[in-house]
């Protein structure tokens, strides 16, 4: 999204087509290497794909990677110390990937043992492909935020406030980014959005925020 005033906010949709990428683990050990050699989407779709996953409950742990290390390996406490790499407070994937190698190595470093899940149990990595959508809406000025945020679906607060990380150059989100073209009346909105972590929620709640904000701003006198 480009920062320019007076630019349309073309609103997309987004969903994610899983692929395969060929490595499996059984072992915490296997776990471990696999981590080391998949594509960084791999690690992307593991923390961020249950967002645009139909989910029936609550989850457990924050990302696949935990699930799985408690639901099959159980063990608990490395589930734990997985689940709370928060992906938002890393500047890239590699950043994530070498955190997760080195709370494992400690782990395997810590306890002789190294637990395995069942055969029919195997950690599969996969990765998946952003398959981005058109809606037909604009926006023509700050002031439709408002309106038009709580009418966009969960793939499009996905993809302009969590997928736009890895698109700005600011590695923000495209909000924010937008709202900066306007000058500095919309600095305080773009702040408060920037601020924001959606890692530990749902794309709902994330929706629901940033109406909020939206309408405290624009409700309270500043535009």
């Amino acid at each position: 999204m480009e920062n320019n005033k007076n630019m349309k906010f073309h609103v997309r949709d987004c969903a994610l087509v899983r692929m395969s990428t060929g490595f499996r683990a059984q072992t915490l050990r296997e776990f471990k290497e696999c981590i080391e050699r998949v594509p960084e989407s791999s690690i992307y779709h593991h923390f961020w794909g249950r967002f645009l996953q139909p989910q029936f409950d609550e989850p457990e742990y924050n990302n696949d990677f935990a699930a799985w290390v408690y639901h099959s390996l159980h063990e608990k406490a490395l589930a734990e110390k997985l689940s709370v790499i928060d992906p938002t407070e890393f500047e890239d994937i590699e950043s994530i990937r070498q955190e997760l190698i080195e709370r494992i190595e400690d782990y395997l470093f810590e306890y002789e043992f190294v637990p395995g899940a069942r055969a029919d149990e195997q950690f599969y990595f996969v990765q998946s492909q952003l398959v981005v959508l058109d809606t037909g809406l604009n926006l023509n000025e700050p002031k439709d935020l408002k309106e038009a945020v709580p009418q966009m679906s969960p793939g499009s607060i996905f993809y302009h406030f969590i997928d736009a990380r890895r698109r700005t150059p600011e590695k923000t989100n495209d909000f924010s980014a937008w709202l900066v073209g306007w000058g500095k009346e919309y600095e305080p909105l773009a702040n408060s959005f920037k601020q924001m972590d959606p890692y530990f929620g749902s794309l709902e709640a994330l929706r629901a925020m940033i109406h909020q904000e939206c309408i405290a701003f624009f409700n309270g006198g500043n535009s």
